[in-house]
């Protein structure tokens, strides 16, 4: 059965340093509380996985969390670059990272390979691109049946996916809306953390959502607003003005560092961070 516990456990127990670490949400459910207790707990060299890296993993780059970057878009939604980023593979800072870039097809595939139990998935896809030239996960491989030459990309495992699914009652989890990847990444890790809105007593059927058995999850943790951010649908509004203001102070090494410290290691939990960024703006100050 699963374990409800609080954030800062659930991370203590699961996330230790030099793991793979896989992040899903797709445009809402992102996990950024839990990229905040890792940067709280001091976690390095993880090899972190995410489709569409964004703001929370410009965090964990800057904080010096990261060695490695598995991804296939990573930037700034409808703002531009993460600057953080960009630093550490242009210029070191605060440590060197390793990246691994591939097309969004070719992540799914990935994904669902891992929680299919097989070593690849396939696809057509990779040819005419130079990202050949620069990922060992991939190959060029003769379909036995047609013989049509498709790609063959290596099955991503983590040692650890964390996901923002929206309730969790006595037994299941469900997520709504845009879903992503995350069933895949729950069902491809060796363990699983859920991060949610509420805790129910029983789950109302809702069109389009998906159902996961306890049995896939180690931990979850409730945490309200946790995807902030982002958002998740029902329950919270994506903050434009954040995204739009992260991009001033990611792009300097010190009000990035500054920001770090106030609003994130300062705090001792999701709701401190919340509150903090509240008084910032209130302030006049922003609170990004």
């Amino acid at each position: 059965m699963s374990i409800i516990v609080d954030l800062r456990s659930a991370i203590s127990e699961h996330v230790k340093d030099g793991m793979t670490v896989a992040m899903e949400g797709f445009t809402h459910l992102i996990p950024h509380s839990a990229g905040h207790e890792i940067i709280r707990q001091q976690i390095r060299d993880l090899h972190v996985i995410r489709m569409t890296p964004d703001v929370i993993f410009d965090q964990l780059i800057g904080a010096g969390c990261v060695r490695k970057l598995t991804f296939s878009w990573g930037g700034n939604p409808g703002v531009g670059s993460l600057h953080r980023f960009r630093d550490a593979v242009e210029n070191a800072w605060p440590r060197a990272i390793e990246i691994e870039e591939h097309s969004h097809a070719g992540m799914a595939a990935r994904y669902s390979a891992g929680a299919s139990g097989l070593p690849f998935g396939t696809l057509r896809g990779y040819r005419g691109t130079d990202l050949l030239q620069f990922t060992e996960n991939v190959r060029l491989i003769n379909c036995p049946f047609t013989g049509e030459k498709l790609a063959a990309v290596r099955a991503i495992n983590p040692d650890v996916s964390i996901v923002r699914p929206a309730r969790r009652p006595g037994r299941q989890r469900a997520d709504l809306g845009i879903i992503g990847v995350q069933k895949e990444a729950i069902l491809s890790a060796k363990v699983a953390i859920a991060t949610v809105e509420e805790i129910v007593d029983r789950l109302e059927p809702v069109q389009g959502a998906v159902v996961l058995p306890a049995w896939v999850i180690s931990a979850v943790a409730c945490v309200p607003n946790g995807a902030h951010p982002s958002f998740a649908m029902g329950y919270s509004q994506r903050d434009n003005d954040f995204y739009r203001e992260w991009d001033p102070i990611s792009s300097d090494r010190v009000a990035f560092a500054q920001w770090i410290q106030t609003h994130v290691v300062a705090t001792d939990d999701h709701e401190a961070f919340l509150n903090s960024i509240s008084k910032a703006h209130k302030g006049g100050r922003s609170g990004a």
